[in-house]
């Protein structure tokens, strides 16, 4: 029975097989115009329409018609658009592309009433700010924003589900732009691992423990540090506490002063340093939000350089770290957690909860026993690193803007993912090689330090990822679109950052999370800004510091909502790393953090964006913070520097490990 439906059948195989060979000659020709609108568009928001013409067979009378409205199309030479669309109720709509009264092609489309765009992205902020977990909310935003593209209906929310990830989520992964961010932090992540294994990090702590014998010194030494291992927040959260916590405690520094001083320098330096863990994440949220921005053509990480100038939290933050420490003078609850330290000894409060486990659960951070520490080791290839980087951007920007060109017009123009791949990977190589070399580390011991480096990255190029699909579906859903409908002509273009910044701040408090917080809100808020810019006819050079600021005050304001909050990962660390009881810290850095947010809020963010100058308000801002200081603050070094350094080894303070010698 199977040869005879066999032989019944072949025939027929063959012949579809011959015809498939043949060509499309044997069959009917379809229309080289194809209608390709829009998967959703909104009503009464306007769309337009594309039509690619390859063989040019389309006249300036074409029309495309939607439901009862009608757009001419226009030409650019390679392809024809229609304009202006609109669309006043919800349902299904048919596209059609006519010429001459003929029906050409066409296609369907989708209207959805224009709130609606607004739910992936409020329910990603709704569902981190309820369960503190970003990765999740992140992907029911694009699972909710899948399914709105593919249909309200049963059978959608299982194709909205499985489309999540094959379109969306493969999609930003399939970015070539995407794929070198990815490629540089996981890359630093993995230099930060070596240089921290052969002893480099810790060989920068040594130099500057000798000279902390004050505990005005030591808090100098611990914020220099900090600023020190600019490259990465948690390795410098890490470091920085565990390394200093001995030297503190012995000239008898709170632990709540530490936990202050390794919170305050580690994320706001991170983020306003040029080459660091986080510039990659920053740079691809940046590159990805102004993509397609009609008339805004300038680079990512050339808006990253100019934004900061307006990152007024993050330099007011580092700045009140040093004028604190220098001061010998505090306020509100660290005041008193300092008065304590000074006068009994204590470092800690009576009945601190202390996480011993925790404190020791650091050895992936802490160099191979019995290795030298050499500084050089991790000067040497963060200098490779940067001057990499730097190299690289000059040497792309003078191939694509010419050598008569500015240097603000060569590093617009620099290709700025080529030359972060290669400082990275150059600085990898050097950290290697030095390890290898000198024999700290064997060749396989350089590769697990690099892969436990890299394995730190993982965690943020996840939520990476989910914030790069989920700014694909708020384009797909035309959000912004909908933002700038109701906002865009009653929203004053300056006043746009500070909301901005204020919003972050919020986020990143309620989610812990200032990398959440970006990837929720970078996406969103850029193209706002350009769309409010545009309706006040503002979209111009001369207004640029707009756009600025409000990259930054995403950012900053991150940065500021993320130290204001228990739950917030660094802060998590700092307390942990310092040896500091984790509500003790959160109540002795918030008086601190909500004064210089509030002055850069209202003396940086909100000036700025109507065209104060930027320096000026630093200065200003510097002014007041350092006046409030001295007026409130409370002189809190009763015994003298001196005294304090004498009575160094009273028994009565706790004893902790020494930094690893060699």
């Amino acid at each position: 029975m199977f040869a005879s439906a066999l032989r019944i059948r072949l025939p027929l195989v063959l012949g579809l097989l011959l015809l498939g060979l043949l060509g499309t000659s044997a069959l009917p020709t379809a229309s080289a115009q194809s209608v390709d609108p829009p998967r959703v568009v909104l009503n009464d928001i306007a769309f337009s329409v594309t039509i690619d013409d390859p063989d040019q067979e389309l006249t300036s009378g074409a029309q495309i018609q939607v439901g009862s409205e009608t757009a001419q199309l226009e030409s650019d030479g390679s392809s024809w658009t229609a304009e202006g669309l609109v669309v006043d109720e919800t349902g299904t709509y048919t596209v059609r592309l006519v010429q001459g009264g003929e029906t050409i092609d066409e296609a369907d489309t989708r209207a959805l009433p224009g709130f609606v765009s607004l739910l992936p992205p409020l329910l990603a902020i709704g569902m981190a700010l309820a369960f503190k977990r970003v990765i999740p909310a992140l992907f029911l935003g694009i699972w909710v924003g899948a399914w709105m593209a593919a249909g309200f209906s049963l059978s959608g929310l299982f194709v909205g589900l499985l489309e999540s990830l094959e379109i969306y989520v493969v999609g930003a992964l399939a970015n070539e732009s995407h794929v070198a961010i990815i490629l540089f932090s996981l890359m630093i992540g993995g230099m930060v691992g070596i240089i921290s294994k052969n002893g480099g990090t810790y060989g920068i702590v040594e130099r500057l423990i000798g000279w902390a014998n004050t505990p005005r010194r030591a808090q100098l030494a611990t914020s220099t540090l900090g600023v020190g291992m600019f490259f990465d927040d948690y390795a410098n959260t890490l470091v920085v506490g565990n390394t200093m916590r001995p030297v503190t405690d012995r000239l008898k520094v709170s632990r709540e002063k530490l936990a202050y001083i390794v919170d305050s320098t580690a994320a706001p330096v991170a983020c306003v340093a040029f080459v660091t863990t986080w510039i990659g994440y920053e740079v691809g949220l940046v590159g990805t939000a102004v993509e397609g921005l009609e008339g805004f053509n300038q680079g990512a990480y050339s808006i990253f350089l100019s934004s900061l100038a307006y990152s007024f939290y993050p330099w007011l933050a580092l700045y009140f770290v040093f004028v604190v420490a220098n001061s010998s003078r505090d306020f509100g609850p660290m005041a008193r957690a300092e008065i304590r330290a000074r006068t009994t000894g204590q470092v800690v409060s009576p009945g601190a909860n202390l996480d011993k486990a925790a404190e020791e659960d650091n050895d992936e951070m802490r160099p191979k026993d019995g290795i030298p520490l050499r500084a050089y080791n991790a000067v040497l290839p963060i200098l490779v690193l940067v001057g990499s980087v730097l190299a690289g951007l000059y040497w792309t920007g003078i191939e694509a803007a010419g050598s008569d060109a500015s240097l603000r017009e060569i590093i617009g123009e620099a290709d700025s993912y080529t030359s972060l791949i290669w400082g990275s990977l150059l600085g990898v190589l050097t950290a290697g090689a030095l390890s290898v070399g000198q024999r700290l580390l064997s060749l396989e011991e350089t590769v697990e330090a690099w892969y436990s480096g890299l394995k730190s990255m993982l965690f943020a190029m996840i939520i990476l990822v989910l914030a790069w699909a989920l700014s694909d579906i708020t384009g797909v859903l035309h959000t912004a679109d909908y933002l700038v409908s109701v906002l865009g002509t009653t929203l004053p273009p300056g006043v746009v950052p500070a909301i901005i910044f204020v919003l972050a701040a919020a986020t990143a408090f309620a989610t812990g999370s200032s990398w959440g917080t970006m990837g929720i809100l970078m996406p969103l808020v850029v193209p706002l800004v350009w769309a409010v810019l545009q309706a006040n006819n503002m979209a111009d050079p001369s207004n640029y510091h707009i756009m600025y600021s409000a990259v930054s005050c995403v950012l900053a304001g991150s940065v500021w909502g993320d130290h204001c909050s228990p739950i917030s990962d660094t802060t998590i660390l700092s307390s942990m790393a310092s040896g500091c009881d984790h509500i003790d810290h959160v109540r002795t850095q918030l008086p601190y953090a909500m004064s210089v947010g509030v002055v850069a809020l209202l003396i940086g963010t909100l000036p700025a964006g109507f065209g104060f100058p930027w320096w000026l308000s630093l200065l200003i801002g510097a002014g007041l913070l350092s006046g409030a200081l001295r007026l409130f603050g409370t002189p809190v070094n009763t015994q003298g520097d001196a005294a304090v350094a004498s009575s160094s080894d009273d028994s009565s303070q706790p004893q902790e490990a020494s930094v690893p010698s060699a």
